[in-house]
């Protein structure tokens, strides 16, 4: 069952498109906010960049005592999302995807600055979790880097966070994120200019001490006889690149993509700039005013990630988490069928390997998958417009509805939403997890209220919606394999507006079942369904299958 599944949603693309597409792609970073408009070739595909922004914002610089975003920031933030939109408007972008990343994450107003922009600017923004941010980082360094099929080490060092990936041309083996950026540890560690020995010193242990982990889990993952090469992104490692070129040959090299530099260099480099100070910084040939301040602490977090890997050398590469979120959209729209094509399916392999942590069942699972798309097929257009997003966090749901089992068998479905709300899914944004999280949280028991926490956690109108009118069909679909033999084959939707009636045909597997406990559970559950869509519910079994008394 679930090889069909799997099947039917990997076959859903878009239609060839002749044309070539615009979208842009916004990434607010903790300390920058940044977008890139890209014209894309769906023949190929491929994509070009046709611009880009980037404006200096330090959403990072949150309040000491709160940990929340300033408001003076967030305003400015506004403004800039409003004119990067505006940019976005000239070059004709059918669309804007933007995404926001650790500052928003963990500032406790994060939410709340965002449903300001989508009021303020009508752009929503998705927040992602680290892991979700390292995968797409690897994607757009694989979109712009060619890999031969040999392992990389990916290094991205942000404002607020850090990623370490290991990958080669097929997938990420390993995807990390550690809460150590430039702007972090310069705001969390540095009071001198320059910085004394004292704090140089901690600097560099915190950074070590804080990546050890993250560094763990790449180098256990590395294959004998595998020698990776690094690959650095950033801001951080873009200005280390120039200046470096700058101080070797007197000139920048036309593309910084494929620069090299030791960590020999880099080392020597380090110790250069502990000796100047923010204003000496900025007079280096090559350095971003605005990338002075932060410069030490990224190229310290630089010289102990290459330390602590035993790697001589790192390479830039110009692409990262904002070419990762257009290779993402193009993949989620099948414009994308080469190389990149396994990725389609990551949100599919993410939630197996969640179904397997929590012990799942899988054969029960899929029924109950295969159930719920079966009704949400055969009701939309009718009892409900959603489309196949929605499909597709009805099927995670369903995957993953009982997962709370791991945790105890009461209450299993409030454990289930607690899994899977910080389980990290890959492939979805937190919204989207949000959703899944509550669909499985309403398989049983109480329908949505508004009472309820975790209902409250979903913000928008559209997503409480979603919850209520799929979390009703799940019910159902728990229903349809209550004793989880596999009793009933199949189900068949009838609506007739005029009576306000579905009628449910149910087909026995066995000829000589009477689904007796099936017929019981959907009876008891199909309350919300019937409240929810306004409906009366009327299941049958087919009668020619059984015989008569």
């Amino acid at each position: 069952m679930l090889n069909l599944v799997s099947a039917d949603w990997e076959s859903i693309s878009t239609q060839p498109v002749k044309q070539h597409r615009i979208i842009a792609a916004i990434d607010l970073g903790t300390n920058s906010l940044h977008m890139v408009v890209v014209k894309i070739d769906p023949t190929l595909p491929s994509f070009s960049i046709i611009a880009r922004e980037k404006e200096t914002v330090r959403l990072g610089d949150r309040d000491i005592a709160t940990g929340e975003l300033k408001p003076e920031i967030m305003e400015k933030a506004i403004a800039t999302l409003g004119r990067f939109q505006e940019v976005a408007k000239t070059f004709d972008a059918e669309t804007v995807i933007a995404v926001a990343t650790s500052a928003v994450r963990e500032a406790p107003n994060g939410k709340d600055f965002l449903h300001k922009v989508e009021a303020e600017v009508g752009l929503s923004v998705d927040l992602i979790s680290g892991q979700e941010e390292a995968r797409r980082i690897y994607l757009g360094v694989l979109s712009g880097m060619e890999f031969h099929n040999q392992p990389h080490i990916i290094i991205d060092i942000g404002g607020g966070s850090t990623e370490l990936i290991l990958g080669d041309s097929h997938e990420p083996r390993t995807l990390t994120s550690t809460k150590v950026g430039a702007v972090r540890l310069t705001s969390e560690l540095i009071a001198t200019d320059p910085i004394s020995n004292v704090e140089f010193q901690y600097l560099q242990a915190y950074a070590r001490g804080t990546l050890e982990r993250s560094v763990d889990e790449v180098l256990a993952n590395i294959q004998l006889g595998e020698s990776p090469r690094l690959i650095g992104t950033s801001g951080t490692i873009e200005t280390l690149a120039l200046i470096h070129a700058r101080d070797n040959s007197g000139s920048v090299p036309s593309t910084l993509n494929g620069y090299e530099f030791s960590l020999k260099d880099l080392r020597e480099w380090v110790n250069r700039l502990r000796k100047l100070s923010n204003s000496e910084r900025a007079e280096i040939p090559g350095m971003p005013e605005k990338r002075a301040e932060v410069i030490l602490a990224g190229a310290v977090i630089l010289q102990e990630a290459m330390t602590l890997l035993g790697v001589e050398s790192v390479t830039a590469c110009g692409r990262s988490l904002r070419e990762g979120v257009i290779v993402d959209w193009m993949l989620a729209h099948g414009l994308i069928e080469d190389r990149l094509r396994y990725q389609g399916s990551v949100r599919q392999r993410s939630v197996l390997k969640h179904a397997d942590k929590y012990h799942i069942k899988l054969e029960h699972s899929d029924r109950v998958a295969a159930f719920a798309l079966s009704l949400f097929d055969q009701t939309q257009g009718t009892l409900h417009h959603w489309g196949t997003d929605e499909r597709q966090l009805l099927w995670a749901a369903a995957i993953l509805h009982n997962s709370g089992h791991y945790v105890s068998h009461s209450a299993h479905h409030k454990h289930s939403y607690y899994l899977i709300r910080n389980g990290e899914l890959l492939g979805f944004n937190e919204t989207e997890i949000e959703v899944i999280a509550n669909l499985a949280r309403y398989h049983r028991k109480s329908a949505p209220k508004k009472k309820h926490e975790n209902y409250r956690n979903l913000l928008s109108k559209k997503h409480r919606q979603i919850v209520c009118q799929l979390s009703s069909i799940l019910r159902l679909a728990v229903a349809l394999d209550r004793r989880q033999i596999g009793a009933i084959a199949q189900i068949q939707c009838e609506y007739y507006p005029q009576l306000q009636q579905v009628n449910l045909l149910i087909s026995p597997s066995q000829s000589d079942d009477d689904c007796a406990l099936e017929l019981w559970s959907l009876d008891f559950k199909k309350a919300v369904f019937e409240e929810e869509f306004g409906v009366k519910l009327v299941a049958n079994l087919e009668s020619s299958k059984l015989p008569r008394e």
